[in-house]
């Protein structure tokens, strides 16, 4: 449930109202590309605090035991600073960046503990489907709250708004209590993951401001000891590179594709009604993803998708109508639930469960990392050239550069327990 929960924040905040808001009321005494731009670096500005965060945060988890506790403060920083959204008014872009970067923040810093739960819940054997079948959850919940959303927007008389600007606002808090009433069902009824210290005892589930120091301490110097173990896990490493990559082309598309439609003048209610599209479409097809992984393996079924990708990012260049957008938007629901819940699922098959905040927390500083990169590239080519075209167009250097290296990771059948020069078991 979680990910019906969260992906409220990633539907209408990420990549569909938001970023159109921001072009429009929160940047309207900027010039487009200039708001583009902004909207660009913004996002790097958040990825940059969570990437480096992200690994002391995953070996903290791992030490107190406390995952959900953790997640939860996440969580609740996300949704609070959603909620203060209502607030921004027209040129107020500088307070919606601030508020965006708390709330990616939030919605990045949680999904570092929700990811380390999949290998404590499921086995091996089923990873891949419970792995795309949350993903397909999540475009089904974010798909529903966007619907409404839009409604809110597009006929705000119905809800007994003032205006569409208005519908926005109200859409902010919608999203806010979202999140926070269905992630309920993950704290109350997921039982905590044991966590094993070094010497394979359990870990005291207690947290103190003493326990909290001790952690902090205990985490750097986890860190730096999984830094040297992760180095053991040759094809794991390569695994990472690929997928820093390829996730960068991803996640620019993701939060970027709103504000680059509305820089060349597509409507409001087309960008906002192709975003839907994604988020409904992109569920058979997350379901098909993994049922192509069984027969062709997850390795092979992210090559497929990347190759799809590099494809939409030269038609976007070429992109000038709604329609455009539209048909685009298609094709990325085809392939981004299938290639992100793949990647989540080939990943968690390879990490020590004992150890999965702390190596998912590698997982998510790869992930945001590549998340400062992309968008800034946008950015920073808008500005130079004067369009964001060529900024779309470079992405595909990222797809192609991940699938060169995701192409010589060996099968992911052969990852357990294979150690650079050692065939140690997990």
């Amino acid at each position: 449930m979680y990910d019906w929960a969260n992906s409220a924040f990633a539907a209408t905040i990420m990549a569909a109202v938001l970023p159109s808001f921001y072009s429009s009321i929160a940047g309207a005494y900027l010039e487009k590309r200039i708001a583009s731009s902004y909207w660009g670096y913004t996002n790097t500005i958040a990825m940059l605090i969570i990437a480096f965060s992200a690994p002391i945060l995953g070996a903290i988890a791992d030490h107190l035991g406390r995952k959900k506790i953790f997640l939860s403060w996440f969580a609740c920083t996300g949704i609070l600073a959603t909620s203060l959204m209502v607030f921004i008014s027209k040129g107020d872009w500088l307070l919606a960046s601030i508020l965006y970067i708390f709330g990616r923040i939030g919605f990045a810093g949680a999904n570092i503990f929700y990811n380390s739960f999949l290998p404590h819940i499921v086995d091996k054997n089923r990873i891949d489907r419970v792995s795309v079948l949350g993903y397909a959850y999540g475009y089904l919940g974010g798909g529903l709250l966007l619907t409404i959303n839009l409604l809110m927007i597009m006929k705000p008389d119905l809800f007994g708004i003032f205006n569409s600007e208005w519908g926005v606002r109200f859409s902010f808090i919608t999203v806010a209590a979202w999140w926070a009433l269905f992630s309920f069902p993950l704290l109350l009824n997921v039982p905590e993951p044991v966590s094993l210290n070094s010497h394979g005892a359990r870990v005291k589930n207690q947290v103190s401001l003493k326990e909290i120091g001790n952690s902090i301490k205990t985490g750097f110097s986890r860190l730096r000891s999984t830094f040297r173990e992760i180095k053991q896990y040759r094809e794991l490493v390569k695994f990472l590179l690929a997928y820093w990559l390829y996730n960068d082309g991803i996640g620019t598309i993701i939060i970027m594709a709103v504000i680059f439609g509305a820089e060349i003048g597509i409507g409001q209610s087309h960008l906002i009604g192709a975003i839907l599209l994604v988020q409904f479409v992109a569920i058979p097809f997350s379901l098909i993803f993994g049922r192509l992984a069984e027969r062709v393996g997850a390795k092979n079924s992210i090559l497929i998708a990347l190759f799809i990708y590099a494809l939409i990012t030269v038609l976007g260049y070429f992109m000038t109508k709604a329609i455009h957008f539209w048909a685009l938007a298609f094709m990325v629901a085809t392939v981004q639930g299938g290639a992100q819940a793949l990647s989540r699922s080939m990943y968690s098959s390879m990490l020590p469960k004992e150890k999965s905040a702390e190596f998912f927390g590698f997982y998510d500083v790869s992930s945001k990392f590549a998340g400062i990169i992309g968008p800034a590239v946008f950015g920073i080519v808008g500005q130079i050239t004067g369009s964001s075209r060529y900024g779309i167009l470079a992405l595909i250097l990222f797809f192609a550069g991940g699938g060169l290296l995701l192409m010589n990771v060996k099968d992911e059948k052969a990852f357990s327990g294979q150690r650079s020069g050692k065939h140690d078991s997990f």
